[in-house]
């Protein structure tokens, strides 16, 4: 397993290029973003899972084409562990920013992902994040409660689920943080089956540890077989998850 990056690691001259590379990722993600926003706020008008599953269409068309414009190529890998019909808690691994365009778009069927409050105040981007999104503001025990009501209600409709069990990115030097229950707990009071997704390459593409830098690389996202809940504990599924995620990360 590849090393984390840290600014001693990077050549003063790839630093330099590697923020012109950052700024231009801004550039092109906002405006790339206009393209997609009248589409995406139209999918609020087709209710329930259907409107959802073209949101992650426009999504996935956009993510896509701005990896490519950041010189990323995506490889993903395990879709067909996806059962037709059925729910699943996606649970990624998350070392960058850029982890989130690998994983909500890239999961096959309609889906939303837990997410922060913070960006819901962000001007016209605010609303977009809405709909791909469970917000959660992690300060109240009422938005909580109410965000796990919604989880659940998200996983009755048919969708699946995509949670970060981390709870922010990795800046250790282990593969994985030490999981947050929620996921796991979700699970098992719904019944519902996990699939690990591993992420591979962003730490490398935007090292936490390097600021304002961008270097591209291919990535990829890998989801695994799924893990039932059925019959074992919060703790006992997490754990289990957590060994699978991390013998998989080592080994790729």
């Amino acid at each position: 397993m590849r090393k984390k990056l840290y600014p001693k690691d990077i050549p003063a001259v790839q630093r330099f290029f590697g923020a012109i590379l950052s700024f231009w990722g801004i550039v092109s993600f906002t405006s790339t973003f206009f393209v997609i926003f009248l589409p995406s706020m139209f999918c609020y008008l087709v209710p329930g899972k259907k409107g959802q599953w073209w949101f992650i269409l426009i999504s996935k068309f956009w993510m896509r084409n701005w990896l490519r414009l950041m010189g990323c190529g995506v490889t993903v890998k395990g879709t067909k562990n996806f059962a037709e019909g059925k729910a699943y808690i996606v649970t990624c691994n998350h070392n960058a920013l850029i982890d989130v365009p690998l994983s909500s778009p890239f999961i096959p069927g309609p889906n939303k992902t837990i997410a922060k409050s913070t960006f819901t105040k962000v001007p016209i981007f605010g609303w977009y994040y809405r709909k791909g999104s469970v917000i959660l503001d992690r300060n109240s025990e009422v938005s909580k409660r109410k965000s796990y009501e919604e989880m659940k209600q998200v996983l009755a409709d048919g969708m699946h689920m995509c949670i970060y069990p981390e709870g922010t990115r990795n800046k250790t030097k282990e593969p994985l943080k030490p999981f947050y229950d929620g996921a796991f707990k979700l699970a098992v009071d719904t019944n519902t089956a996990v699939i690990p997704a591993v992420i591979l390459n962003t730490a490398l593409a935007q090292p936490i540890h390097v600021p304002f830098y961008f270097w591209p690389h291919k990535l990829a996202i890998h989801f695994l077989s799924p893990i039932e809940s059925t019959g074992k504990t919060s703790k006992e599924l997490k754990e289990e998850v957590f060994e699978v995620m991390k013998a998989y990360y080592e080994h790729n």
